[in-house]
């Protein structure tokens, strides 16, 4: 890889998410070498993929520079690289573009989409987990559109015009929020010539409540929101199969479709070497102590998303959120420099921030510590804390002055189809 050799310990980061990003910075002026591996050569601000699918956004703004975060830092270095597996004994990384020793080795690979075991469920449907998903979904929902004009099938038509959303979580709240939005401003506009008052959107929950981890008043004021906007919302009712044109439950209720979004949960992304029974957890998550070291190693972190954390309040493990991932990888790297100063490491503890989402225009909720609270200045700290937390100046002007006109205009200008998406359906 190029990487020069130094007397500084070095430490490997894998990912270059929140967690992985907070740790680089954290270690970026210490007497330590650090090398990040990811696939990408970028950092996607994930809370705002549906906005890239909904044509809110383009991708570039919500995506920045791996390089160029870290390039005043002379012991940062960046290799785009797709991790194959990790060799524990022997303190080396092997990656498709050769392998890589370590002193010391972070796992930050954050998550991936946990279509639990069913393996025609994610074939056929769209998950929006990375930017290039999201394009690809936002491909389709236009094309839909597209074909929608040109059928003559009431049926093939309403099942292009029909959006089935399974998971009631903040990413299919915000997702269908803006699915409906696009519904009412948009589409008659733009398809003038076909009724888009017959287009759906439904959100499948499986439990009794949507935005389960927030409180009941988020909940029930979400869901009041979305019924506002014609949202359809099932609640108590699990899809068991989906075969890109008909989406079946464990009830007799059933749906045509031609899209199917699947945000339903997500699993820890772990890499070969460090998967076997004695390190994973519920969630295909990395057990991990207070110190984020993974079970049996003592130069082996992991952080964010792929780390599990049991606490008396999260038994399960941290929430797989932006806010533990970052605090994780800060105190982790003032815990690595302790490490190699040979002093003790801190206990990592939690500060619960709090949650929020949004639903639409003027419409979020917002739980923090202290205050509940809900609609039009829920939206407005909405979009403070999402500005605040973007990285980089223009990223952040791009997005606000987008939400602005879109906000005036009741517009969405990056409805484009640039590059054309087509499912292929199991046979």
């Amino acid at each position: 890889m190029n990487i020069p050799k130094t007397s500084y310990p070095r430490v490997v980061i894998i990912g270059g998410g929140f967690a992985g990003i907070s740790l680089a910075k954290k270690l970026s002026k210490q007497e330590v070498q650090v090398v990040l591996l990811d696939k990408n050569n970028y950092h996607t601000f994930q809370p705002l993929l549906y906005q890239v699918s909904t044509g809110g956004l383009e991708p570039d703004s919500i995506a920045y520079p791996i390089r160029k975060i870290l390039k005043d830092f002379p012991n940062f270095h960046f290799r785009l690289a797709n991790v194959e597996e990790i060799d524990p004994v022997k303190n080396k990384v092997l990656t498709d573009i050769g392998p890589l020793k370590f002193d010391y080795l972070v796992v930050a690979s954050g998550a991936e989409t946990n279509y639990f075991g069913n393996s025609e469920i994610e074939k056929n449907s769209m998950a929006m987990k990375s930017i290039p998903e999201s394009l690809n979904l936002r491909s389709l929902i236009l094309e839909n559109f597209e074909e929608a004009l040109l059928t003559s099938d009431l049926n093939e038509r309403n099942a292009l015009m029909n959006f089935v959303i399974v998971g009631g979580g903040p990413t299919g709240v915000e997702l269908a929020g803006a699915l409906a939005e696009i519904k009412k401003g948009i589409l008659p506009k733009d398809y003038p010539d076909l009724d888009t008052r017959l287009a759906q959107i439904h959100i499948i929950q499986s439990s009794d409540c949507i935005l389960k981890g927030m409180s009941d008043k988020a909940s029930a004021k979400a869901e009041d929101f979305l019924e506002k906007l014609g949202v359809n919302i099932w609640k108590n009712i699990r899809v068991t199969n989906y075969d890109g044109k008909l989406v079946t439950t464990n009830t007799d209720l059933t749906f045509e479709t031609a899209t199917l979004v699947w945000a339903a949960g997500v699993k820890g992304a772990t890499i070969k070497g460090l998967n076997a029974g004695d390190f994973i957890t519920k969630g295909n998550r990395l057990f991990v102590d207070k110190f984020n070291q993974v079970k049996g190693f003592s130069n082996i972190f992991a952080v964010g998303d792929v780390a599990c954390m049991t606490t008396d309040e999260f038994p399960n493990g941290l929430p797989m959120m932006a806010q533990p991932a970052m605090q994780q990888g800060k105190q982790l790297g003032e815990n690595m420099v302790r490490l190699i100063e040979n002093k003790p490491m801190i206990p990592f503890e939690y500060n619960d921030r709090g949650a929020m989402a949004t639903i639409g225009r003027n419409k979020a909720v917002v739980d923090l510590p202290r205050f509940k609270f809900q609609g039009v200045f829920a939206w407005y700290v909405w979009m403070f804390v999402h500005l605040f937390f973007l990285i980089g100046f223009r990223n952040r002007m791009v997005v606000f002055i987008n939400w602005v006109y879109n906000y005036v205009r009741f517009d969405r200008e990056a409805r484009l189809i640039i590059r054309p998406f087509k499912k292929k359906l199991k046979s």
